[in-house]
């Protein structure tokens, strides 16, 4: 019976990589073209130079980089200013500081008002690591949501934050980039054309949806490699940008599949599986599992040790398929 289903189902897309990078230093890659490509891109940063990989950009255009120390508060602030008169601001630090520090000024003086500043965030998750809860931020992807008008993005790899980082300079509108420390494997294309709230088919299938983001993309796609072993056709999908989200994608999905699981490094509560759960109850019922921090803060420890204690994990994927195809089939 099992190799019966095994001939039956497509074959698993193959994702390979010849190297690990940070996120954040797509980031930095990504801020260095636009020294270049765009006088109108100012960077600001709050005392974290190399840990947001300024350098490059600081080397190109000197003039166009303002180091605000810790003052992230201000920073914001002088962002705003400087998206009135024109200028496109890339404000930086970690990502408990880019929005649980500083929400009321992001709040009074870039949402309400659509200014054009870029919020770009690293150090998000848990896999921040040893540095522990409190800079550990879990809620940000909710924070941010939440903002009327505000564009939230929360990219795979190096590739993708970089080209999202080009990309999100031609928007008009706040945006909040969210990206990370651990290095991960770079599988996405090197040259692709980031496209905001445009999601990526990652693999097609029949049997189940997994909708990941962030660092969990690469997990879903281990995690679809282990089903398709199992005789379990998974499709991935890639959502890069959660808000807007791609609607129209995860509906013709999950009406071909009848279910979902959401992969997110991010409190159960408020982040992408909240934004699926919310489109499915209005639009197509569907039983749903998530693959989230379960409403807890997080603790040091190494990244990978993290990713298992708080059920982050490729293998934790596959449970959570397992246990939404079952209730798919009690269903029908």
């Amino acid at each position: 019976m099992r190799l019966k289903q095994n001939q039956q189902i497509n074959q698993m897309k193959k994702y390979t990589y010849t190297e690990k990078k940070d996120t954040r230093s797509g980031f930095g890659a990504g801020m260095a073209e636009l020294a270049d490509k765009n006088p109108d891109v100012v960077g600001l940063c709050a005392d974290l130079i190399g840990s947001l990989k300024f350098e490059k950009f600081i080397e190109k255009a000197p003039e166009r980089f303002f180091q605000v120390g810790i003052a992230e508060a201000n920073m914001i602030g002088m962002a705003a200013g400087l998206a009135t008169e024109g200028k496109i601001p890339f404000t930086g630090t970690f990502a408990n500081f880019s929005t649980g520090r500083v929400y009321d000024q992001i709040r009074q003086s870039v949402a309400y008002s659509g200014k054009n500043v870029k919020i770009c965030a690293s150090h998000a998750g848990l896999t921040l690591g040893e540095d522990g809860a409190t800079h550990q931020i879990l809620e940000d992807i909710g924070l941010m949501k939440m903002l009327p008008g505000m564009t939230v993005i929360n990219t795979c790899d190096y590739n993708q934050t970089k080209a999202a980082t080009i990309a999100i300079a031609d928007y008009k509108g706040p945006v909040y980039l969210r990206f990370g420390r651990p290095v991960i494997p770079v599988f996405t294309d090197e040259n692709q054309k980031f496209e905001i709230g445009k999601a990526w088919m990652v693999n097609e299938g029949k049997d189940v949806t997994i909708v990941a983001t962030g660092h969990l993309v690469w997990e879903a796609i281990k995690a679809g490699e282990i089903l398709e072993e199992q005789g379990i056709d998974a499709e991935i999908i890639n959502i890069h940008t959660i808000k807007p989200l791609d609607s129209e994608a995860i509906l013709k999905s999950v009406k071909k599949t009848g279910c979902v699981v959401t992969a997110e490094e991010h409190n159960r509560l408020g982040g992408l599986g909240d934004s699926v759960a919310q489109l499915l109850i209005t639009e197509y019922l569907a039983p749903q599992e998530y693959i989230a921090v379960n409403d807890s803060f997080g603790e040091s420890g190494t990244p990978d040790q993290l990713m298992e204690k708080y059920g982050l994990t490729a293998n934790d994927i596959v449970e959570a398929v397992k246990k939404v195809m079952s209730r798919k089939s009690e269903s029908l």
